[in-house]
């Protein structure tokens, strides 16, 4: 087939429409839908596509709007926490180690590919393979609404530590070093106040939006210009505006450009290469080794303190391989340091570990359940904050979700329950603030299968359970556990659209509001009160 008819160019909807196909496809089966734009990447390249600079700049967009986005939700302090940069350096340092023996030992079997490969060059594919993928991991947080949750803080702040590591690399690798002209990026703390402030005047419309994409872009712009990674300027850019209020709404907002441009990066990642079937053997290698990867991550988080759901999930989150193992992959390749083969070997490991991984999330929980017992004998004695047991006495009413919907039904009720009534904020900073307001509200995610295990007590006496979490996943994950626990008494839980009612309904929720429609309902009640 001409390769010409299936070029990635703008003006062409036929690599849309493929990537649209294969995305509903999976996600009919309960897959995400970015395991089907890696197989539309593959299928493109089959068929004999070409890429194009049209489908990089976009892939390259979506990165950089991904990066702005955690750096919005980023606190500096969370990179400085001994569970974050003790496992991610400890991690990359023994995958690096254990999968350089493994390379070198293959070396010496006549392997398609590892034959006579030299240590030198298996230390680089160790260090290549060290890395998880932010991009992946950040997608599937978003998609349960855990960014906030303390596994999923961790889990992206161990991400941006090896991304950091990995452009400390790259740049000492090419001789790249930073201009002095670098040193003025630390003009960027005294205009902080400036950004803040127009960040306050922008609104909630399209003047918001703009505001985000300019730092993002701009900030990778003026990080490239001084000799850094333009990612990196993304990220730093965001996380100057992570303590305002509006930070939040601004993540939002932008949520619907990063998913969109993200599509070109999970396309381009399926056409790197072509497996062929050395590629594909060598790639199945890394393969095998990846439960060892996901256990030495299991086994770091536990020997810092965190509980072993805790531990399980962040594991999860991480049990992939990482797109820099591409970028490293073709620096070594165009140095001569790796075989340009090895290119195709770093793509295939990546696609499959993505489909690999993004299933096995769906039924982490129901995994953790069956091997509850075997995973709670890493536990430690002591516990980090918010992992604590929290002791709540007698509780008939409790919240999930603090956002504003859950705020305004704790308000409500509060003055009718008093103490027998508790919220749960998944952001342990927002948790905070809201008991400085005066309100009994405790840091916990309801989706946790060991949420129970650390409130001792809860569910004796509780009668009403209100689920108001940022996701409509989260919410059917939040029954889910409530069932499994045994309890009985009633659910009520919010929805935005009717299907999502449909699904609540299905799980025997005793009330299932679509937030819209009791706006509406809500809006006329008041209105008949004042027109008598």
């Amino acid at each position: 087939m001409d390769s010409l008819l299936l070029s990635i160019h703008p003006s062409d909807p036929v690599w849309i429409a493929i990537a649209f196909a294969c995305g509903i496809l999976v996600k009919s089966i309960g897959l995400p839908p970015l395991i089907g734009f890696l197989l539309a990447g593959f299928l493109l390249n089959a068929l004999g596509a070409e890429g194009g600079e049209f489908l990089a700049t976009t892939a390259d967009l979506g990165i950089t709007l991904l990066l702005f986005s955690i750096g919005l939700k980023l606190k500096l302090q969370q990179l400085m926490r001994p569970e974050v940069w003790g496992v991610a350096s400890i991690h990359m340092l023994l995958v690096t180690l254990l999968i350089a023996a493994l390379v070198f030992a293959l070396s010496f079997t006549g392997l398609p590919l590892f034959y006579d490969l030299d240590l030198r060059t298996a230390v680089l594919i160790g260090f290549a393979m060290s890395f998880s993928s932010t991009v992946f991991a950040i997608k599937i947080l978003d998609q349960l609404g855990a960014t906030g949750a303390i596994h999923g803080r961790i889990a992206v702040g161990v991400l941006v530590v090896q991304d950091i590591a990995a452009v400390l690399f790259l740049a000492f690798t090419t001789g790249k070093m930073p201009s002095l002209w670098a040193l003025a990026l630390f003009l960027l703390l005294p205009i902080r106040p400036l950004l803040l402030a127009l960040l306050e005047k922008t609104g909630h419309g399209e003047l918001l939006v703009l505001f985000g994409i300019v730092l993002a872009l701009g900030g990778a712009d003026v990080f490239e210009l001084v000799g850094m990674k333009g990612d990196v300027g993304a990220l730093v850019l965001g996380m100057l505006l992570a303590n305002h209020p509006k930070s939040s709404e601004l993540a939002k907002v932008l949520l619907g450009f990063k998913d969109l441009f993200l599509v070109g990066f999970f396309l381009s990642i399926g056409m790197t290469a072509l497996p062929g079937w050395n590629e594909l053997l060598a790639a199945l290698v890394f393969i095998v080794f990846l439960p060892l990867k996901v256990g030495l991550y299991f086994g770091l988080f536990s020997a810092f303190y965190l509980r072993s759901s805790t531990s399980w999930r962040a594991s999860l989150n991480l049990a992939n391989y990482s797109e820099f193992g591409l970028i490293v992959g073709a620096l070594a390749a165009t140095t001569g340091w790796l075989p340009k083969d090895w290119l195709a070997v770093f793509a295939i490991a990546l696609s499959l570990s993505f489909i690999l991984s993004a299933p096995l999330i769906t039924v982490r929980d129901n995994l953790y359940n069956r091997w509850r017992s075997s995973l709670k004998v890493f536990e430690r004695k002591s516990r980090l904050a918010g992992e604590e047991d929290v002791y709540l006495g007698h509780i008939r009413v409790v919240v999930f979700g603090m956002g504003r919907m859950g705020s305004a039904a704790f308000t409500a009720i509060e003055k009718d329950l008093g103490e027998a009534l508790v919220g749960v904020e998944i952001d342990p900073q927002k948790a905070e603030e809201h008991r400085q307001a005066g309100r009994n509200v405790i840091s916990g995610d309801a989706t946790n299968p060991d949420f129970w295990t650390r409130t001792p007590g809860l569910i004796d006496d509780l009668e009403w359970v209100l689920l108001t979490l940022p996701t409509h996943s989260a919410n059917l994950a939040a029954v889910q556990r409530l069932r499994e626990m045994g309890y009985r008494g009633r659910i009520a839980a919010t929805s935005k659209y009717a299907d999502e009612m449909d699904a609540l309904q299905s799980l025997d929720v005793d009330f299932a509001f679509n937030i819209y429609n009791e706006a509406g309902i809500g809006f006329a009640n008041e209105l008949n009160g004042l027109m008598r």
